[in-house]
């Protein structure tokens, strides 16, 4: 843990049940980039490296390859057992996978890469990918064409303090690196649906700071977002909504 972000390991220590009811889903496009792009079926192995709860893993196992899951915060690890119970899960960071060398088809990073982005992480993935082997980076982010979207963002992006965000694409800082090709990118728009209470509040919530924070100033959190909702014409007393998601995926391939 001592790899680990301090918003990473004091957020997620206690909003691992936030994080699975507030995280949207994937769009169905990533299937198909997985097995296409990304060339992932039941002769391949892949590690989901920064698991979390498992949000993305079931979009690995629908590909028939053989999925490692690594992560390092205890409670999201348990919560990801629980949900994939025939998934092999096991605690370990980008700085130190658990892995031999030249051992795993593909590594994907999913709402993850930007936590641990640098040269020593990359060097390290390089390391248990075989050669030719591909190395994926997937991010869901809010679609800020929509109007209250970048005023919600707003209210998270004030307390975020030196945690590293997908957003602010200083990520792309590790690249390039001497043992990947470059990036390759594409988009995917979607939506999640649900009650306000789970697609934004919880949203919100599970956001890594924000969990981390006095229980007084979470409060004060909620208070801003539900001003926000009320100001809103389409959100505000809506039972279900709708918050527009913009899915970034990216590809490298091992070159050394």
């Amino acid at each position: 843990m001592k790899q680990v972000h301090h918003s990473a390991a004091a957020g997620y220590k206690t909003a691992a049940d936030t994080y699975v009811r507030g995280r949207p889903d994937y769009p169905p496009q990533v299937a198909d980039w997985l097995t296409g792009t990304l060339g992932l079926n039941a002769d391949k192995s892949v590690v989901d490296l920064g698991a979390g709860t498992g949000k993305f893993t079931g979009q690995l196992v629908a590909t028939g390859a053989q999925v490692i899951a690594v992560e390092p915060v205890p409670q999201m690890l348990e919560k990801l057992s629980e949900a994939w119970p025939d998934v092999l899960a096991v605690s370990g960071t980008a700085m130190d996978l658990p892995l031999p060398d030249a051992s795993v088809d593909v590594v994907i990073c999913a709402q993850a890469f930007h936590w641990f982005a640098s040269d020593e992480a990359l060097t390290e993935i390089a390391r248990v990918l075989k050669p030719g082997g591909k190395l994926g980076l997937v991010w869901n982010s809010r679609d800020t064409c929509v109007s209250w979207v970048p005023r919600l963002d707003a209210i998270v992006n004030a307390l975020e303090g030196d945690t590293p965000r997908f957003y602010t694409g200083a990520w792309r800082r590790a690249f390039p690196h001497a043992a990947f090709g470059p990036l390759q990118e594409q988009e995917f728009s979607h939506g999640h649906t649900g009650s306000p209470e789970d697609v934004i509040f919880n949203r919100v919530r599970s956001t890594s700071f924000v969990s981390a924070l006095p229980a007084v100033e979470r409060a004060k959190v909620d208070e801003q977002v539900r001003a926000l909702i009320d100001a809103e014409p389409e959100l505000r007393g809506k039972d279900v909504v709708t918050v527009p998601y913009v899915t970034a995926a990216f590809v490298a391939v091992k070159v050394i």
